[in-house]
């Protein structure tokens, strides 16, 4: 198994601009990185840091075959209002 740069939630975060720490920890909870841990530490690697650059900071969406949107083009539900 080839050698991979690991990096502590802090450094993943400066590597990724100086974005908030949290941010790390609430993107390793929804899975949008992928935590390895050694002992009680979590690290993230650096090919998973590199993924989120590429892909713009956003999940990587599935390809949809056709749209599912009924009515005008361009148009999106309205929310409710609350009572």
């Amino acid at each position: 198994m080839g050698s991979e740069k690991l990096y502590s939630v802090p450094d993943a975060a400066k590597f990724l601009g100086g974005i908030s720490p949290w941010t790390i920890h609430a993107w390793l909870s929804k899975g949008k990185l992928q935590r390895t841990k050694i002992g009680s530490r979590t690290f993230v690697r650096e090919s998973e840091l590199l993924r989120v650059i590429e892909h713009g900071g956003k999940s990587p969406v599935p390809h949809k075959a056709e749209s599912r949107t009924t009515g005008s083009e361009g148009t999106r539900p309205r929310m409710a209002e609350r009572s």
